[in-house]
């Protein structure tokens, strides 16, 4: 685990950065420094759960009065080696950042930065839970639903980056970028707990003799990413050698929730958390110049992920053995190492043809130790050989059109099963599939005005034999001779539609006109369509997508402007859940804005846009009622006016008006066993309003 306090040490950082940065500038009195200070004053109406969603994660979920404070420093004397950027923004509240740039052009660049990023839950959850945030949640039973504490959960990150580059010479370059970020608090999470009988008194349902519980995770955990760089180029090969390096540490390894009133849980009942994990790859990759009209580049790589944290103290029980049943296990032992060869090519054979090409091989092999973590078989291998190529040829027409000719093929072999593992829950698996398409796109000029481009492309998925289940709480798994009678319609085999037989067709038009040096028009359309072929005739049918948007710029006159973009998409999914049930799910997303930007004088610029965002998911299904309808609505509109005092001074004003109203029947009244509720605010209003003062010099 760290050893330092990660906040403490990122804030005395980031002061260091702007003590230096004050010296710098008090040296430079005389060189070419612009800078501005940005200082204002804002506030918010609404309560928190109305700005549930305004202020997820722009950091004022809990505020009504904020101040505004943002930094911007820059000297820059390229001839005299001499270039340093400071950028701050807003400092004084739950998302601000700090970024530092010093550097030599042509020899050297230092860059440090400095952010924090504060998630609040948008859900609504009122419980009787104690000690949320640690490790040892004390659950009490809420004697009527809801009538507990509203918790407001969160989770902080603080993240600190500092970055190297060096040039050793023209040829040589040296880079080195490190990372760190610590993130805490809690989020959403909840478990069914083992209490050998479920107990509540508040008569809430039980799932069979295990309470749900809302049980919120403990998030106390770092993440440190180091990489490092070198290249090196001639006049026609350029290659880098590159390390990757992620780290994963967290402070609590597991949760053991305590009984309070009327919930029964068992006194060692633990829950593992995210375990410790790493993860490195090094890389080789370049390009070489066969000559003026073709280059060739590739790339090899080779990577591992490791999960080697010992199981926690308490969870070594008894299941946890190897095959022969005697001796304990402490630790998984995970380890992926992946392999990666890439090779392509790009050449202009005349002035009309030019081609392209790529080949790119990825094995993945999982070296995981088997154990039997359950008494009826071991934990399974999941192997992976993936292989990819494209080939593409554009044809220049002439100087108004193109077309473009396109071959892909992908292959994925999923590796032998685990001979030792049972396949449960799954109705079948297919070890290989392979996939070929074709592309064809036809790009044109009509004239002056008018633009446009027309693609299609379809593609085949298909696959190896079908592989199912050796029997209930058997091992292993048996090639299907004839998929046909196996998995014949009445079989209820519904196979995964990753792995199915799969017709993908795609179309899409795309439009630009501007008839003069004011009025800009641009069209496109989408259409793509996946039909899946089952020999049971359950699982997925079919799933279609349209995209249909419009977007365009009009300059009234010298001192106003309009612009605005029309959006809608319809997703559409169809299935067979049964010989008599087909559900059918269709989401349609709509999304306007109209905006006007205007200067009526030297010293006042005025600008408005208002946005409305319509999201509406429908469900039906042929044999019963289906699910209800969800939707999700938001009106914006965004007003600013700004006034030039003088050549260095500007005020800003900013009104916002947000209104959202939704209905999402997954969290409309959520209720745990203990009566802790989970629920979303259905209608939400809020109003912002922020004056800043902006001083510039130079």
């Amino acid at each position: 685990m760290n050893s330092f306090t990660f906040p403490s040490f990122a804030v005395r950082t980031s002061v260091a950065i702007a003590v230096g940065l004050a010296c710098l500038g008090a040296q430079a009195q005389s060189e070419p420094v612009e800078a501005s200070v940005s200082v204002g004053l804002g506030h918010v109406d609404g309560s928190g759960s109305d700005k549930s969603l305004f202020g997820q994660y722009s950091g004022l979920r809990q505020v009504t009065t904020l101040g505004i404070l943002g930094i911007d420093y820059s000297l820059r004397d390229p001839q005299a080696g001499k270039w340093v950027d400071f950028l701050g923004t807003n400092l004084l509240g739950d998302t601000r950042e700090l970024e530092f740039v010093w550097k030599n052009p042509g020899t050297w660049k230092f860059a440090a930065n400095y952010n924090e990023l504060t998630r609040y839950e948008p859900l609504i959850v009122n419980t009787g839970l104690l000690g949320v945030g640690t490790t040892a949640p004390v659950v009490n039973s809420l004697a009527v639903a809801g009538s507990g504490t509203d918790l407001d959960l969160k989770t902080r990150r603080t993240g600190l980056g500092l970055g190297f580059t060096r040039d050793i010479s023209s040829q040589l370059q040296l880079y080195v970028n490190v990372k760190v970020e610590e993130k805490d608090g809690s989020r959403l999470f909840g478990a069914l707990v083992n209490n050998r009988g479920c107990v509540s008194s508040n008569a809430v349902p039980c799932l069979g003799d295990f309470p749900a519980l809302l049980l919120p995770e403990p998030i106390k955990s770092y993440h440190s990413q180091l990489e490092a760089r070198a290249s090196y180029s001639l006049d026609k090969f350029r290659v880098h050698a590159t390390y990757y390096g992620s780290v994963f540490s967290n402070s609590n390894s597991t949760m053991s929730p305590v009984s309070g009133t009327s919930t029964g849980i068992a006194s060692n009942y633990q829950i593992a958390l995210p375990p410790d994990n790493q993860a490195h790859q090094f890389d080789l990759s370049g390009s070489y110049d066969i000559s003026q009209a073709t280059r060739t580049t590739f790339k090899l790589a080779w990577a591992t992920a490791l999960q080697n944290a010992d199981f926690p103290s308490g969870l070594t029980g008894p299941l946890h053995v190897v095959p022969n049943g005697s001796v304990a296990v402490s630790s998984p032992g995970a380890r992926v190492d992946t392999t990666l060869a890439k090779l392509g090519f790009s050449s202009r054979w005349s002035q009309q043809l030019s081609l392209l090409g790529d080949l790119r091989i990825e094995n993945k092999d999982d070296q995981t130790n088997l154990f039997n973590y359950n008494p009826i078989g071991t934990n399974h291998n999941l192997p992976n050989r993936k292989l990819q190529a494209k080939l593409q040829a554009n044809w220049q027409f002439n100087s108004a059109h193109r077309g473009t000719l396109g071959a892909d093929y992908e292959s994925i072999d999923r590796g032998t099963y685990t001979a030792s593992s049972v396949l449960a829950g799954i109705s079948a698996l297919r070890q290989k599939t392979q996939e070929t398409g074709l592309r064809a796109e036809l790009r044109s000029r009509l004239n002056d005005e008018l633009g446009g481009t027309v693609s299609v492309s379809s593609s085949q998925r298909d696959g190896s034999n079908w592989f199912e289940s050796n029997g209930n709480n058997l091992a292993g798994v048996n090639a299907v001779a004839n998929p046909a009678v196996t998995f014949a319609p009445g079989s209820g085999a519904v196979l995964m539609p990753t792995l199915a037989d799969r017709q993908r067709n795609k179309l899409r038009l795309s439009a630009d006109w501007q008839p003069n040096k004011d009025f800009n028009l641009q069209l496109s359309a989408e259409e793509n369509l996946d039909s899946y072929n089952s020999p049971s005739g359950l699982g997925m049918h079919d799933a279609r997508v349209r995209q249909l948007g419009l977007d365009w710029s009009y300059t009234l006159s010298r001192v106003w402007a309009l612009n605005g973009y029309v959006s809608q998409a319809t997703q559409t999914m169809s299935q067979s859940l049964s010989l008599a049930n087909a559900p059918v799910l269709e989401n349609t997303n709509l999304s306007v804005s109209f905006g006007v930007t205007g200067k009526p004088s030297s010293k006042v610029q005025l600008g408005a846009n208002l946005s409305y965002l319509d999201d509406k998911t429908l469900y039906s299904q042929s044999a019963a009622t289906g699910l209800p309808d969800t939707s999700y609505r938001e009106t914006a509109l965004k007003l600013f006016a700004t006034y030039q005092v003088d050549k260095r001074a500007t005020v800003r004003l900013d009104l916002v008006h947000q209104n959202i109203s939704s209905d999402d029947w997954t969290w409309r009244a959520f209720t745990y066993s203990d009566g802790t509720t989970v629920r979303a605010e259905p209608n939400q209003s809020v109003n912002l309003i922020g004056v800043t003062y902006v001083y510039q010099w130079q």
